[in-house]
């Protein structure tokens, strides 16, 4: 086995080269203890950052909706990969969403590299996804030397699928530390939500609370970050409910931003939901980086965050779909001051003691050390 001070030489596999929502993804590029080569793209167009395409399929791109796929990648394409894989010494892969193993398992499997799956939300819990990669998530459970997932439900879930327990590896992401510094001032009535505009996040219901929170206390503020499938649907629907002055749609923002904004906001709101199709959170990160920030959090309770969000003591809770609970704790958030600090810094200190980055990154690069 290698000292810890040798760096390993690490393939990273995912779908996106840097999709604004996957920023988990980013910290593993670039903290992990190794020589990371970061493959993206995918089934038909395989790249390899810093040095381009590796392989053209005859296929047509499908970037992100890598999920869709249904067939496993063409034979021509595995050879490509094991090519640049043992070109580049590749000691371990770390394939992130179980999708992603599934689609190259036959180049994982013919390269004779240990494997580490990291599964993050969809990629454990969308019924059609599941069905569609069943054979070949048996096949990487079998292989696979560690299964990485980022909640308890989702420890449940892949145990259902038929994922060996012993192979199975607890770690919830950790925030960026930057949020770690922040200073809430707690003076203006505004509440802050950012995450992408998808079902599973259900963004509707926010805006239809907050629009309830609205008549009591008519100078509030929402504001929203992020982009997707529903944001015109919600741009609608506060359109439709007269609220366009009191709710501000943000776009894709920056980390130094998010920071800024939950500094003036009184709490961080999102309603995630478990959607029709099965989809379902891990353990949102922007809840973690709200928390650790000292701002506290009204959500769900929904996959992960009960770990990570203490009800009562850290921020405050409510069951999917309880729009009417999820009004009550924004209006008791700015009725009391006092209460939001004392959220707030429950909150950051609780994080600090259970789900620092270091924490995240360590555990994953105790893996990697393991099986080298």
């Amino acid at each position: 086995m290698q000292t810890v001070k040798e760096k390993p030489n690490i393939a990273i596999l995912t779908p996106n080269l840097n999709a604004y929502s996957e920023t988990f993804i980013q910290a593993h590029k670039t903290l992990l203890h190794g020589c990371v080569k970061y493959y993206y793209g995918s089934a038909n167009n395989q790249h390899l950052e810093g040095e381009g395409l590796i392989f053209k399929g005859l296929g047509r791109y499908i970037g992100k909706a890598i999920n869709v796929i249904k067939k496993q990648p063409l034979r021509a394409e595995s050879k490509a990969l094991v090519k640049s894989w043992k070109k580049n010494k590749i000691q371990v892969i770390l394939a992130e969403y179980g999708t992603t193993a599934a689609m190259y398992i036959d180049a994982i499997k013919t390269s004779k590299l240990p494997l580490i799956i990291h599964f993050h939300g969809y990629d454990a819990t969308v019924t059609e996804t599941i069905n569609s990669f069943k054979p070949q998530y048996l096949e990487m459970f079998k292989y696979a030397k560690y299964i990485i997932v980022v909640s308890e439900v989702m420890k449940k879930k892949l145990i259902a699928l038929g994922c060996p327990e012993s192979k199975l590896v607890k770690n919830i992401y950790g925030p960026n530390n930057l949020f770690a510094d922040a200073k809430p001032q707690f003076l203006k009535p505004q509440f802050i939500a950012a995450g992408r505009f998808t079902n599973k996040k259900a963004p509707y219901y926010t805006i239809l609370a907050f629009n309830n929170v609205l008549k009591e206390f008519p100078e509030a503020k929402l504001l929203m970050a992020g982009n997707g499938n529903l944001l015109e649907t919600c741009k609608n629907l506060v359109n439709y409910l007269k609220i366009e002055n009191s709710v501000s749609f943000l776009g894709v923002i920056k980390p130094q931003e998010f920071k800024a904004y939950l500094e003036e906001s009184m709490a961080f709101v999102q309603h995630s939901i478990t959607a029709s199709n099965g989809d379902m959170e891990g353990t949102p990160l922007a809840i973690l980086e709200s928390s650790i920030a000292g701002v506290p959090v009204i959500t769900s309770k929904h996959a992960g965050i009960p770990e990570v969000i203490i009800d009562g003591k850290t921020g405050l809770l409510f069951k999917e779909h309880d729009v009417d609970t999820m009004t009550e704790h924004m209006i008791t958030i700015l009725q009391d001051k006092n209460l939001a600090i004392s959220l707030g810094q429950a909150g950051k200190e609780f994080i600090k003691a259970n789900f620092l980055m270091d924490r995240h990154i360590n555990t994953i690069n105790g893996l990697v050390q393991n099986i080298i």
